[in-house]
């Protein structure tokens, strides 16, 4: 068993918690900060990103999304994304990557 909490974040994006088949992470993203400069993909992690604060926009896919908080979504692999923090405020997501998709204690 491993606990951690996610207000021990430090960056914007962190990892906290790596098993063989899964791994957790959160990710902060200032008002109008983009998660990157293009759209990425992860080659062979499904992504399940569940928001915990704010509202982001963003594009999966060939869609266009709008999150706020509470909203879960399961990002296939393989699939492009990008968002954006359309709020005022910080918004945080908690995220698993099953199997892994980042190197151990990850920090961005």
């Amino acid at each position: 068993m491993e606990l951690r909490n996610i207000n021990e974040a430090t960056e914007w994006f962190e990892v906290l918690q790596t098993s063989a088949r899964a791994q957790t992470a959160v990710m902060t993203l200032a008002p109008g900060a983009l998660t990157g400069k293009k759209a990425e993909a992860h080659k062979r992690s499904d992504q399940i990103l569940l928001v915990l604060k704010g509202k982001l926009a963003g594009k999966v896919g060939e869609e266009k999304v709008r999150l706020k908080k509470g909203d879960v979504l399961l990002i296939s692999a393989g699939t492009l994304h990008r968002f954006k923090n359309r709020g005022r405020k910080p918004a945080v997501t908690f995220n698993v990557y099953s199997p892994p998709e980042y190197p151990v204690g990850e920090k961005s």
